[in-house]
């Protein structure tokens, strides 16, 4: 490392202001920044310093990501071959996967991070890091046959207008990955929705055999249920809804490998454990009710612990909802948002049967909703103090 560091030093002259490639400036700086941790102290004022910077928490969130991506790829592989009837074993599986994911990576970075590097140029500014976490988050939750070129224009659409627009990483409104996500489900619900999407078709490189998934009726279990005629359709509770063999979107499956991304975040500090709880406490709850008092559908009759386990509610609830942008800061607020994003998730479940995945519309819908729940707390301290000094 300290060879890299010397080497760093050395060509960092010719970026500096008078350097031949000053015009780069905040691209090396990026690149600086990102491998060490800056050494500037603040001249004025009273500042805490440490080693964790927004740079170090978006990499702790990656890391925490990395065990959701992992078995994603593997269950890529997994449905494929199941699907077709090819046969392979454990490395073919996940190596099919992995070919069949990386494309989707690779273009949500260079799309992202191109638009970010351009803007930060043309602005002359330091180049922003939250796209760390939105260029991994964005291929885990599309369907495996998501066309790259959509997903490009709707990373770039996300980027540009739930980001830049509102003054880049830290200022944004909305979570940029579900706005990626919303604007594929509503641009091209075609390429969002029906049982094909969930399961790759077709060889990649030879791998998985050249059979293509023809009349396949793997409908995700969430699917399953809108659909079903009976009130008892909704499908029987498995360990494969926990270990994340099912169709689905490519790192929103295995609630194990999700509790593991859980683990490291709520470790490192980096997410908050009341919005996270409470999150699947209004879930839970808001089940509970339609199961109790209910329309006579098999999504309301499905028990609560299915709901918390199908779909996207984990990986919203650990990864989405406690986006210290976009969410409530108040330590009360953090409960009422959290809440909130529970119950909301379920209700567009149950009462919309034709889009059975409610947590990406609960989520946008409470992020417009944070700066109020936080402003009502505030208000809410305020006022009890004031009461309390009165009584003095």
């Amino acid at each position: 490392m300290s060879a890299l560091r010397n080497y760093l030093d050395k060509i960092k002259p010719n970026f500096e202001e008078g350097g031949k490639l000053h015009a780069f400036r905040s691209v090396f700086d990026g690149f600086e920044t990102f491998l060490f941790v800056p050494n500037n102290t603040a001249k004025s004022g009273t500042h805490i310093h440490d080693a964790i910077d927004s740079k170090r928490i978006m990499s702790l969130v990656v890391i925490a990501l990395i065990p959701a991506m992992l078995f994603g790829m593997y269950n890529v592989g997994y449905q494929h071959f199941n699907a077709t009837g090819a046969e392979g074993g454990f490395w073919a599986m996940f190596f099919y996967g992995f070919l069949a994911v990386l494309p989707k990576i690779i273009v949500s970075y260079v799309v992202g991070l191109g638009i970010e590097f351009a803007v930060a140029q043309w602005k002359n500014e330091e180049i922003q890091e939250g796209f760390l976490v939105s260029g991994m988050l964005i291929p885990l939750i599309v369907p495996i046959e998501c066309p790259l070129w959509i997903l490009a224009i709707a990373t770039a659409f996300a980027v540009i207008f739930a980001k830049e627009v509102f003054g880049g990483t830290g200022m944004n409104v909305f979570n940029v990955a579900l706005i990626t996500r919303a604007f594929l489900f509503f641009a091209y619900p075609t390429k969002m929705s029906g049982d094909a999407v969930w399961v790759s078709q077709g060889s990649i490189f030879g791998l998985g055999g050249d059979q293509f998934v023809d009349g396949y009726t793997g409908a995700t279990a969430l699917g399953q249920a809108a659909t079903a005629a009976s009130p008892t359709g909704f499908p029987d509770f498995n360990m494969d809804m926990i270990t994340g063999f099912i169709p689905g979107s490519i790192g929103e499956t295995s609630v194990i490998a999700i509790a593991i991304g859980a683990v490291i975040l709520l470790w490192s500090g980096v997410a908050s454990w009341k919005t996270m709880c409470s999150v699947f406490v209004g879930g839970a709850l808001m089940a509970w009710v339609f199961n109790a008092i209910g329309p006579d559908t098999a999504i309301a009759n499905m028990p609560w612990y299915e709901h918390l386990v199908l779909g996207g509610f984990c990986f919203g609830a650990v990864f989405m909802a406690t986006d210290p942008v976009t969410s409530a800061r108040t330590e009360c607020g953090k409960y009422i948002y959290g809440f909130l994003i529970g119950v909301m998730a379920i209700v567009i479940r149950v009462l919309n049967p034709g889009y059975p995945e409610g947590m990406m519309l609960a989520i946008l819908l409470m992020n417009i909703f944070a700066p109020l729940i936080d402003y009502c707390v505030v208000q809410s301290n305020i006022s009890n103090r004031e009461k309390r000094v009165a009584k003095v």
